[in-house]
Order: C-alpha cells, then sequence, then structure tokens
C-alpha cells in the first residue's frame, strides 16, 4: 500500500479543483508515470523520479513502475470541525488515518470565487485550520486522560502514558501543534499511540494564479515566510493550472509545462515534497521486464526493504546483491558493474541507501 496524504483547507481555496485534477490525471494514464484512481475520494500521484528512467534505459526494461504516494481528498472541514460543524466527526476520523497532511491556502484574488471569510488572507486561513485540528486533538487526549485515571492502579504504564497526556493538553492549550511539543525519544513513541492530527507532518499547499507560478504575490510570500519560521514545506502550485495539465501526457503535457516555464508539474511536486518529509529514500530493482522504485523509511536494513516487496522476502532474507546508483550508470548495467567490482553481496546488517539497486535472494 502507498503512503497517503489528505488534502485540507477551507471552503473556496482550490482543494476539490486540485483533487479533481489528480482523479483526471487518473484516466490519463502517461506510460512512464500512470495515474490510477483508487476509491472516489482518492487518487494516486507519481513520485517523479529521473533516476528511474536512466536506469529503465540501460536495462532495456520493457516497463516503469515509480513509487507513489496515495493522495485523499478530506471533505467537510469549517470553523467548528472540531464541535460538529459540517462534516465533522467524519473529517476527523479520516485524517487520522492519515501519514502526512497537504493543508491548501488560497493565495490568489478572484470575485467570482467567494471566500468564506469575504477577503484573503492566507495567514488567518492557516489559523482557522490549525486551531480546529488543536482542539480535536485536545478533546482526545483528555478523553484519553480520563481513560487514564481510571486505569491507573491496574495498568502498569497508564502512569506514564497520563502524563505524557497532560503534558501534551497544556502545551497545546497554548496553542503548540503536538509536533512541536518537547518530548523524549521514548514520549514520542507513546504520543503516536494518541493518533494525534497535529503531530503529523504537514505540506502548505501555496494556491496561488497562473501569475503567481512565475512572479511569487504577496499572499504566497506571506505563507512562505510564515513556513519557514516554522520550519514546514511549502509547494506552490495553480490548481486551475493543474486541472489543465491532467488533460495531457507525454510530449503535449511536456509542451505545456514547458511553455509555462515549468519542469515539472505541481503535482509532481507535492508528491517529491510529501516523500521527503516523510523521511522516505528510493531503493530500485532493475530488470529488461520492469524498472522498479521502491520506498523505505531512511535507516532501513536490507531484509526491512526485501519486505517491502514481500513479507516472505524478509522471511527468507539470505543476502542483497547491491550496486550503488553511481556505479550502475558509470559503468554501463549491472555486467559492468560485476566487471569492474562495484557488485556487492550484503547481509542483514546492511542499511540500505538511496539509490540502491538490489536484487534479493531468499529461501521460504
Amino acid at each position: 500500500m502507498p503512503l497517503n496524504c489528505g488534502i485540507v483547507g477551507l471552503p473556496n481555496v482550490g482543494k476539490s479543483t486540485l483533487f479533481n485534477a489528480i482523479t483526471n490525471t487518473s484516466n490519463a494514464q502517461a506510460a512512464n508515470y500512470p495515474f490510477c484512481t483508487i476509491e472516489p475520494n482518492s487518487g494516486i500521484v507519481p513520485v517523479g523520479d529521473e533516476r528511474l528512467e536512466k536506469l529503465a534505459k540501460i536495462a532495456g526494461s520493457e516497463k516503469i513502475i515509480p513509487n507513489t504516494i496515495e493522495i485523499i481528498d478530506i471533505a467537510g472541514l469549517v470553523k467548528g470541525a472540531s464541535k460538529g460543524e459540517g462534516l465533522g466527526n467524519q473529517f476527523l476520523g479520516n485524517i487520522r488515518q492519515v501519514d502526512a497532511i497537504l493543508h491548501v491556502v488560497r493565495c490568489f484574488e478572484d470575485d467570482d470565487i467567494i471566500h468564506v471569510d469575504g477577503n484573503v488572507d492566507p495567514l488567518r486561513d492557516i489559523e482557522v485550520i490549525e486551531t480546529e485540528l488543536l482542539l480535536a486533538d485536545i478533546a482526545v487526549l483528555e478523553k484519553r486522560a480520563d481513560n487514564l485515571q481510571k486505569k491507573m492502579k491496574t495498568q502498569k504504564d497508564a502512569g506514564l502514558e497520563l502524563e505524557i497526556a497532560k503534558k501534551l493538553i497544556n502545551a497545546m492549550n497554548n496553542g503548540t501543534m503536538a509536533s512541536n511539543v518537547s518530548l523524549s525519544n521514548d514520549e514520542i513513541q507513546i504520543a503516536k499511540t494518541f493518533q494525534l492530527i497535529t503531530q503529523k507532518p504537514v505540506i502548505y499547499i501555496i494556491n496561488t494564479d497562473e501569475k503567481g507560478l512565475k512572479n511569487t504575490n504577496k499572499y504566497a510570500q506571506s505563507v512562505m515566510e510564515f513556513a519557514k519560521k516554522r520550519n514546514i514545506n511549502t509547494v506552490t502550485i495553480c490548481a486551475k493550472v493543474e486541472a489543465e495539465l491532467s488533460e495531457f501526457e507525454g510530449e503535449d503535457k511536456k509542451t505545456m509545462l514547458a511553455e509555462l516555464g515549468l519542469t515539472s508539474s505541481g503535482l509532481e511536486k507535492i508528491a517529491r515534497s510529501a516523500f521527503d518529509i516523510l523521511d522516505l529514500i528510493t531503493f530500485f530493482t532493475i530488470g529488461p521486464k520492469e524498472a522498479h522504485a521502491w520506498s523505505i523509511k531512511r535507516g532501513g536494513s536490507a531484509p526491512n526493504a526485501a519486505g517491502v516487496i514481500h513479507t516472505d522476502f524478509e522471511k527468507g532474507f539470505i543476502k542483497a546483491e547491491v550496486i550503488s546508483y553511481n556505479d550502475y550508470v558509470t559503468l554501463g548495467g549491472e555486467a559492468g558493474a560485476k566487471q569492474a567490482g562495484k557488485f556487492r553481496l550484503e547481509g542483514k546488517e546492511y542499511l540500505i541507501c538511496d539509490g540502491d539497486i538490489v536484487h534479493f535472494k531468499f529461501n521460504v
């Protein structure tokens, strides 16, 4: 299953237009980067990686399969969502399940698209959304704390969990997101079991107009400066342009991107950024039938990587045949790497490096 990101934002910020671009493109079936719809409210975006195309060309691979991110359209977030306004609880239930949050922020003016608060003010909009998320998390923690208090006498770890819950509640009542609360590594692991929304990594999706893609406007600039102070990634897109791009594929799409002065679509930029904030690296399996990119958490071992492909590979792991990306490309593929002594056999302790080309030996 691909990692998933939930799109959130106020009404009329471009959230639905962006998601529609994703699902429209899923019908286009571009040769190297197929988009495919999973459900009516979700779609798959490929994580663009030039290395995969180079490797496929060297190996003469018939098929290219990139890494992917699942994008889920989270509906119903309005002021008061934490108290059940709009789709309230349904929204909150959906967003607790995602790996990362794509927070779409309106940074364009358009008299035909009414802003729910009367005027464009991206920092105010961000505050509205984040306040709702904080209030929802605080409610969850307070309920958890009550339950833990009752279990203090019978459950060994209840005291520690209660202490962490209270620490989070105090900080979050002062406007601090859970991800910014100072916790030890052990406390962070326990806090993850609370499934807090504000503990998830966030990307601000700056939705601008077409002019804003070339020249940053004052609204986008304010979000970028705000995000930089908080160490949050931003991606600038024009949802309207993304919708138009979704109708094209292959050379036609490249031509349109070039006319706009872009090298890749906003969707691809979002996918790469999501990949980065989730601290994932890529390894490859390359052969004549297919060139396949796979993802793994940074610091993952060879058996962990084998398990990404199939659980049986991890259970019966024997060794990994590894070639680094640079060696594979420079030496013209597997045969050249072997001849130059750059083909390595690695065991269970080996930590996968970004760009490794790997073939696993296993016995089940």
